[in-house]
């Protein structure tokens, strides 16, 4: 008879076995990836800060890859049914995701019964540090943040600001500037960011909260008025626009991320290929220049690895389960 202490040695060298066959596959699967296009999903409308960052970073990608990645927009549910579309997606490398700490992290508090978990994703790489503002119709009667937040007082609930859905980064910047001014206004959300600044330069809706990326340019061509940006500094592309400090409101802070994300399951090898190739993408002049131009800032050097965007992710639901506790569904 085998003795236990055998069995459990035959155990051990065949579990090391089977790793080490799976690490030899994945390694192979890696070496011959990408063989066709990959496809990168985009949690809203084509046109808002997450699609046209994505749009940025893949053409790069895709240089660096030798393979076409192609965006495909799926928006709803504040960007809950792209990560369900792409949690269930083959875990295979050739689909993955953009997202940021509303679609990856807020929703989980919002939308408590989703059908994916932080768990169902891999972390790829971030790729991308965002800033919000909050932007006025351009006849709003509040010419300043103060004037604003008086009128606001003033009438309460009668103030409406558009965000790309309940869920979404820019949602949490128009919750996080409600909060720090202490104001009661109507919170309507789209199906993306560009439909919602689309409604504020046309007046149907008093104002937006957005990503620089986005709303810069209208903000520019003075299609819309830039009210405040919370950042700590003001944006190279929008000189003229104060800081929530500058602005007398230095608790409206609105510093987000963009990162990519993997089915659970796509092979550790292929997650590395696809990290360094968005390492390489955002180190690009092409990148450097357009984030530029959308007032957007790209990682760090020491922020490019899976572990960095994972920790965003973590650090992130617990801060706006917090924060959204009230929201839940």
């Amino acid at each position: 008879m085998i003795s236990f202490v055998l069995k459990r040695s035959l155990a051990a060298i065949a579990a090391l076995s089977l790793a080490s066959v799976s690490l030899t596959v994945g390694a192979a699967f890696a070496q011959d990836f990408p063989k066709r296009p990959i496809t990168m999903i985009v949690p809203f409308a084509a046109g808002g800060t997450s699609d046209v960052i994505a749009r940025t970073v893949a053409e790069q990608m895709g240089i660096a890859l030798g393979q076409t990645i192609v965006i495909e927009n799926v928006a709803g549910a504040g960007g809950s049914t792209a990560l369900a579309r792409a949690s269930r997606a083959e875990p295979d490398g050739y689909t993955i995701a953009i997202g940021n700490a509303g679609t990856n992290a807020a929703t989980y508090t919002i939308y408590p019964k989703l059908p994916f978990t932080p768990d169902s994703f891999k972390p790829i790489a971030m790729v991308a540090k965002t800033f919000g503002i909050i932007a006025l119709r351009k006849d709003f009667p509040a010419k300043d943040l103060k004037e604003f937040i008086a009128y606001a007082k003033a009438n309460p609930g009668k103030i409406n600001l558009g965000h790309a859905g309940v869920g979404s980064s820019n949602y949490l910047i128009c919750k996080s500037f409600v909060t720090a001014a202490g104001i009661d206004a109507t919170l309507v959300g789209y199906r993306g960011a560009a439909p919602a600044l689309t409604d504020a330069v046309g007046s149907q809706i008093d104002g937006v909260c957005d990503a620089a990326a986005s709303v810069s340019q209208s903000i520019n061509e003075k299609l819309v008025r830039g009210l405040v940006v919370g950042s700590t500094v003001r944006l190279a592309t929008l000189p003229d626009l104060p800081t929530s400090a500058e602005a007398g409101l230095a608790e409206f802070e609105a510093q987000g991320w963009n990162g990519l994300f993997a089915p659970k399951g796509t092979p550790q090898a292929v997650i590395a290929r696809l990290n360094a190739a968005a390492r390489t993408a955002v180190e690009t002049d092409a990148v450097k220049k357009r984030f530029a131009d959308l007032s957007t800032v790209a990682p760090d050097p020491d922020e490019h690895s899976p572990e960095v965007l994972q920790k965003l992710v973590t650090r992130d639901v617990g801060k706006y389960r917090k924060m959204l506790a009230d929201d839940a569904k």
